[in-house]
């Protein structure tokens, strides 16, 4: 029997920036969505190609070239099934609509190769195992709560995908920001891998891949705002990158958020924000194209329960302000 794949076929124009970088740093950074040593694998098999040649991986570039990735990527069975809680808003046999607590990781990967979204999938339902990644054609960050899609077949996969790629996969998130944004806009700016610091990722001004976020302002909160979200894209931690580019990052933001003065931390009206230990952010709404029957199906959920919480002592202090 035959594992079970999925073929992926990407190629991108090697940014100026790149110029000089070996060939496996410029792949991890353009292709953010695989890890380095699964690219360095696909180079050194040539299935990651330069120009339509096969280059080691330490092979040194000039900007210009053509990357070119033509690969397989295996079913995920050698992740664990493993019982867990599961939320689920909507199943049939095609696909199934979860809602994804803040704090689960999505999918395996160094320091998590287990206890993930993925792991319980594979329990809740052993089939998805013959599914490259177990389904998932999407992610949410560990800190972030709310709707995700998950395909039950490879024919629902392929369609899934294809959305997401054609960007009519309709997804909306809530956030609570510093500051008080523009009552709306879009931001339109690159995002590729941190030149230094290669966990984060940040708006580029020249390489990386494209990247807009729709944004409109719910309610001004004293200094601070709630924010409803649409993405246009789907890059990794895009809403928390372009919205702290924008000087407006998320409250409780690990990695992007702005430092709170000695001032705020000493405002006793502040302590529930204070507190959030993740970046308050919630997707909320999910809408596509139901992948065998063709029917356009939507979900919505509440707010997370400690989002709920922030909001509503972030209303009760612009209240007292304004009072």
């Amino acid at each position: 029997m035959t594992t079970p794949s999925s073929s992926i076929q990407l190629s991108e124009i090697v940014p100026t920036i790149y110029a000089g970088s070996r060939l496996d740093q410029a792949a991890a950074a353009m292709f953010p969505d695989f890890s380095r040593s699964r690219l360095k694998d696909w180079i050194k098999s040539g299935a990651l190609t330069i120009d339509g040649r096969s280059l080691k991986p330490n092979s040194k570039l000039g900007g210009g070239e053509l990357l070119e990735l033509e690969a397989e990527l295996a079913a995920d069975g050698a992740f664990l099934p493993e019982a867990m809680a599961l939320d689920i808003c909507f199943e049939d046999e095609h696909i199934l609509v979860v809602n994804k607590p803040a704090g689960l990781v999505v999918h395996p990967a160094a320091g998590n190769w287990s206890g993930t979204l993925l792991n319980g999938l594979l329990h809740y339902c052993p089939e998805l195992a013959q599914i490259p990644r177990a389904g998932i054609v999407h992610r949410l960050d560990k800190g972030t709560s709310g709707l995700m899609v998950v395909a039950k077949s490879l024919k629902a996969q392929l369609s899934l995908v294809e959305q997401l790629q054609a960007r009519t996969v309709t997804r909306r998130y809530w956030a609570l920001v510093r500051g008080e944004p523009a009552a709306e806009g879009c931001v339109d700016a690159a995002i590729g891998r941190h030149s230094s610091q290669r966990t984060k990722m940040a708006v580029l001004t020249s390489g990386g891949k494209e990247a807009r976020t729709h944004y409109r302002r719910l309610s001004k909160l004293k200094g601070f705002a709630l924010m409803e979200l649409k993405l246009e894209t789907g890059r990794t931690h895009q809403i928390r990158v372009h919205m702290a580019h924008l000087s407006h990052s998320l409250i409780g933001d690990p990695v992007y958020g702005a430092k709170w003065t000695a001032a705020e931390k000493h405002d006793a009206s502040l302590a529930a924000a204070l507190a959030f230990s993740r970046q308050a952010l919630h997707a909320k709404a999910l809408g596509l194209i139901h992948p065998c029957s063709g029917e356009t199906m939507s979900w919505e959920l509440p707010l997370a329960e400690d989002f709920s919480a922030l909001l509503s002592a972030m209303r009760q202090r612009a209240d007292a302000f304004s009072g």
